[in-house]
C-alpha cells in the first residue's frame, strides 16, 4: 500500500458527498473516488443482508482501484454492513457515528433530538450510543421516511421538504430538545432548513468532520498520508441513470464534475 493511493467513499445515494466536503477540507492533497448507491436508495427500508451485499460489492469495486482506505459515509450501512466490512477486507474502514457524544456534552435542555432513518434507529451501534450516553440525557430518535429521497431529487427547500422536516422537528421542539442531530448524510444537506425551523436556539450537529478526523488520523498512523503541497482529485460514480446522477452530483458537491457510471458487477443487487 502506497500513500499516492487514493481514499474510497461510498453511501447508499448522494448524501455522503456531505462527508467528501469534509474530507477534502481535511486532507487537500488526497486523491478521492467517491461512489453514489442512488439506484438503491434509500437503504433506510431494506434489509440488513441487502445492504451488507451492496455494500461488499462497492467495497470490493474501491478495492479493485487500490483504494488505501474505505469511507462508509452513510450511518445505515454502518449499522448493517460494518462488521462484515470489516472481516472481508484488510484496508482501513472509517464508519460513521451519529454525533450524539458532542450533543450529550453540549446540551442545556438534556434533551437531544436524532433525525435518522428507521434502520439507523434500531441498529446495534445506535442502541450503544443510547446506552452509553442516554444516562444522563434524554435522546429522542426521530425516524424520517422520505428526507433522503428528497435530497435524491435534489429538492432541498421547496415546499414538500419542509413539511417533511416541520413533521420531524416540531415534535422534538417540544419535547424540549435544544440539540439536533443529523443521524443520516443526507441530512447535512437540509440543514439551513431544519435550522431554519428549529430557530436559532438548538444546535444542528453532524458528525462529519469527526469522520474526516478519523480517517486523518488512521492514515497518520500507517504512514499513508498523501504528499503535502500537491493537489487532490476527485472521481465520482453512480449506480443510477447519468442523466439522472451528473447534475444532481454537480449540485450538491458545487461544481461542474464528471460522474461515471458504476460498473454492472458493482450494480446489481441480490433480491430482497
Amino acid at each position: 500500500m502506497s500513500a499516492a493511493n487514493p481514499i474510497g467513499v461510498f453511501d447508499s445515494g448522494v448524501g455522503g458527498l456531505s462527508v467528501l466536503h469534509e474530507i477534502r477540507r481535511a486532507l487537500p492533497s488526497e486523491d478521492l473516488l467517491y461512489v453514489a448507491d442512488s439506484a438503491h436508495a434509500p437503504y433506510g427500508d431494506k434489509s440488513q443482508q441487502f445492504i451488507e451485499d451492496r455494500s461488499i460489492a462497492i467495497s470490493e469495486f474501491l478495492v479493485s482501484r487500490d483504494v488505501k482506505a474505505i469511507v462508509v459515509a452513510c450511518n445505515t450501512a454502518t449499522g448493517a454492513a460494518i462488521a462484515a466490512l470489516r472481516s472481508r477486507f484488510s484496508v482501513p474502514i472509517i464508519a460513521m457515528e451519529p454525533a450524539v457524544k458532542p450533543a450529550a456534552a453540549n446540551t442545556q435542555s438534556r434533551v437531544i433530538g436524532v433525525l435518522a432513518t428507521s434502520r439507523t434507529l434500531v441498529s446495534d451501534n445506535f442502541v450503544q450510543l443510547f446506552a452509553r450516553y442516554g444516562a444522563d440525557v434524554e435522546i429522542l430518535g426521530q425516524a424520517c421516511p422520505g428526507l433522503v429521497e428528497q435530497v435524491e431529487a435534489g429538492d432541498l427547500s421547496g415546499n414538500k421538504t419542509r413539511l417533511l422536516l416541520e413533521q420531524y422537528v416540531l415534535p422534538l421542539l417540544e419535547q424540549d430538545a435544544d440539540t439536533i442531530v443529523l443521524g443520516c448524510t443526507h441530512y447535512p444537506f437540509l440543514a439551513p432548513l431544519i435550522q431554519e425551523i428549529a430557530g436559532s436556539g438548538v444546535a444542528v450537529i453532524d458528525s462529519a468532520a469527526a469522520v474526516a478526523r478519523e480517517l486523518r488520523r488512521r492514515l497518520e498512523v500507517d504512514n499513508l498520508l498523501a504528499d503535502v503541497g500537491r493537489a487532490g482529485s476527485e472521481c465520482f460514480w453512480s449506480s443510477d441513470t447519468l442523466d439522472k446522477a451528473q447534475p444532481l452530483v454537480s449540485q450538491l458537491w458545487q461544481a461542474e464534475i464528471e460522474v461515471s457510471a458504476l460498473p454492472t458487477h458493482a450494480v446489481r443487487p441480490r433480491p430482497e
